[in-house]
C-alpha cells in the first residue's frame, strides 16, 4: 500500500473482520485530530494534567458515525444487500446515507418528528437518503426499524449492527498510536452507548497484544436522558445535546461492563453544563464541537477533582459544531452593533 492514507479498513485491516476479497467502501474516515488542550487545562486549575481532546467532527460527515459506517456498509455490499435503515437523532443519519451513496444502495433514514438538528437531516437528504419522520423519540424510531429488518430485505445499520462496533474501536487504536499509550482517562459522551462499548473494545484487544494498557471510561450521559447513571429507562428523554436525547441506549449493558471492568464511572451532566462546557471549548481552545459532544467537557469539568495527579487523559468531542449552527446562534455572545461615525466608540470596544 502507498503512503496515501486510504481509509481505517485499510489501515487497520488485520484488526478487522475483512478479507482480501471484501469490497472496501470508502470516504477515507478516521485518522482524525488529537489536539493537546493546554489553555483547558490551564481553566480548570490543573495544568498538571495533559488533556487531549480527539475531535472526531472532521470525519467526512462531521461525526464519529463514519468510523462505524464504513464497517457496516462495507459488509452490507460484501453480504449482497441492497438497502440500509436506520434510526437517528441525525449523525447516523447522515453517516448512513453518505456510505449508502457511496455504495449505490437504497438508504433509508426513520428520524423522531422534531428531535433532530436540521443540519445533520440536510446532510442525509443531500447523500439521497430517504427521510422518514415518526411521532415519538429516538427509542421508539430504532423498535421501528428493527421490526422492518427483521421482516424485509434491508440491513439495519444503527449500532446493533456488530460491524459499526469494529469500524469504531479503531478510534481506540489512533490513541494509543498517537499517545504511545492509552490514556489514563478516557471521557466520553454517552447517548446510545456504542461508543463508549467501541473504545473499550479497541483498548482491550490493543492491551490482549500487550500495544497498550486500559483506561478509566469517563462515560457521562446528558441529565434528561441518563437512563444508566439512573438505571430506568426515560421514556420521555429531554436534553438539548440532541444527538445523546436517548431513554433506553442499545449498548446499555455493555456500557456498564466497559465502566466496571475499567474501573471507570458513567455520571450525568445538566443541559446548563452542556452549553457552558460548549462555549468553554470554542473559546478557549478554537474548537467548535456539537453540544453533545461537550458532555465529555462538561464531565471532566464536574469530576476534575477526582483525576489523580499528572494523569494523561483523552476527550472525545464526537461531532462538528456546523451540524448544529442553530444552537452556535443561540448561545454564542450578539454582536455589539455601532456605526461606522462612531469609531472612538468602536475602538474603546476593542479595548485598544
Amino acid at each position: 500500500m502507498s503512503s496515501r492514507y486510504k481509509g481505517l479498513i485499510e489501515k487497520y485491516r488485520q484488526y478487522l473482520p475483512v478479507s482480501d476479497s471484501t469490497p472496501v467502501i470508502s470516504l477515507c474516515e478516521g485518522n482524525t485530530p488529537l489536539i493537546k488542550a493546554k489553555n483547558l487545562a490551564k481553566f480548570l486549575g490543573r495544568e498538571d494534567l495533559e488533556i487531549y481532546l480527539k475531535f472526531e467532527g472532521s470525519n467526512p460527515t462531521g461525526s464519529f458515525k463514519d468510523r462505524g459506517m464504513t464497517m457496516a456498509v462495507t459488509k452490507v455490499v460484501e453480504e449482497g444487500s441492497k438497502a440500509i435503515i436506520c434510526a437517528s437523532t441525525g449523525n447516523t443519519s447522515a453517516a448512513a446515507a453518505a456510505y449508502g451513496a457511496k455504495a449505490g444502495l437504497k438508504c433509508f433514514v426513520i428520524i423522531p418528528d422534531g428531535y433532530i438538528a436540521l443540519g445533520k437531516l440536510s446532510q442525509a437528504m443531500m447523500y439521497g437518503a430517504k427521510v422518514i419522520a415518526i411521532q415519538g423519540n429516538f427509542d421508539q424510531a430504532l423498535d421501528a426499524v428493527k421490526e422492518i429488518s427483521n421482516n424485509y430485505p434491508i440491513t439495519l445499520v444503527n449500532s446493533l449492527n456488530p460491524y459499526r462496533i469494529e469500524g469504531q474501536k479503531t478510534g481506540a487504536f489512533e490513541l494509543v498510536e498517537a499517545l504511545g499509550d492509552a490514556p489514563d482517562y478516557h471521557f466520553i459522551p454517552v447517548g446510545n452507548a456504542g461508543n463508549i462499548t467501541a473504545y473499550w473494545k479497541g483498548y482491550k484487544e490493543f492491551n490482549a497484544i500487550g500495544k497498550c494498557r486500559l483506561p478509566k471510561m469517563m462515560g457521562i450521559q446528558a441529565e434528561g436522558s441518563a437512563a444508566i447513571v439512573k438505571g430506568q429507562v426515560i421514556k420521555n428523554p429531554e436534553t438539548i445535546a440532541t444527538a445523546i436525547r436517548i431513554g433506553n441506549p442499545a449498548s446499555w449493558k455493555q456500557a456498564e461492563a466497559a465502566r466496571d471492568e475499567s474501573g471507570g464511572t458513567i455520571d450525568m451532566v445538566s443541559d446548563e453544563k452542556i452549553i457552558e462546557a460548549y462555549n468553554i471549548l470554542a473559546s478557549k481552545e478554537g474548537i467548535l464541537a456539537e453540544p453533545a459532544s461537550c458532555a465529555s467537557i462538561a464531565g471532566l469539568i464536574k469530576l476534575k477533582d477526582q483525576v489523580v495527579q499528572n494523569s494523561k487523559l483523552v476527550c472525545i468531542l464526537t461531532g462538528n459544531g456546523l451540524k448544529d449552527p442553530d444552537s452556535a446562534i443561540k448561545y454564542a455572545k450578539s454582536p455589539v452593533e455601532k456605526t461606522t461615525s462612531e469609531l472612538s466608540d468602536i475602538v474603546k470596544l476593542m479595548g485598544l
